[in-house]
């Protein structure tokens, strides 16, 4: 049963009683009555919306990792595994936009060992299987980033995180360039 069909059944429950209230041969006790049923229904039906909109995620939100691929180099030599020490350029965004972390402004990436732990798991699955020289977009859940907590003050309980990474390096093997043109983010 949708939201929709409930809030549609409720709407018709509260045009009847409306109209059996307004009904002229009805006694003054029966119209009170309907009256207050349809009242009843009508602030039924205001709950009802009131809890779909607080309850609905943004649009923007997602459930599940996302992993865009924005740019694959022609050849792929070096991938990333499980286990491997990564060099990864980042920019980190909320959903409506707001940059809370670069490594591209800074002009240093972050290093680590992929799949251990290291990273917020929406990286450690992200990045796997990635080509040195490759750029992806991940957009990651609440519970794949930092959870209902949070990393205040930048990041939000319960945020969707959009990251636009590419990886410079695995097992200090890369393309030498670690300044590298973001137009493509």
């Amino acid at each position: 049963m949708t939201w929709r069909y409930i809030i549609g059944q409720a709407s018709s429950l509260v045009l009847q009683n409306l109209v059996q209230a307004s009904d002229l041969r009805s006694s003054k006790r029966a119209k009170m009555a309907n009256l207050s049923a349809a009242m009843k229904g009508f602030s039924l039906l205001i709950l009802l919306i009131a809890a779909t909109f607080v309850s609905a995620k943004k649009a923007s939100d997602v459930t599940e990792l996302q992993i865009g691929v924005k740019h694959k180099p022609a050849s792929c030599e070096i991938q990333a595994h499980k286990g491997d020490r990564v060099k990864v350029h980042y920019r980190g965004k909320l959903t409506d936009g707001t940059v809370f972390d670069s490594s591209f402004e800074r002009g240093d990436p972050i290093e680590f060992e992929l799949g251990t732990g290291q990273v917020i798991k929406g990286w450690d699955q992200g990045l796997l299987g990635m080509c040195v020289g490759e750029k992806r977009k991940l957009k990651i859940p609440a519970k794949m980033g930092y959870g209902e907590q949070g990393s205040p003050p930048t990041i939000p309980g319960g945020a969707t995180l959009i990251f636009d990474t590419e990886l410079v390096a695995v097992n200090g093997k890369g393309t030498g360039a670690e300044e590298t043109d973001n137009s493509e983010l």
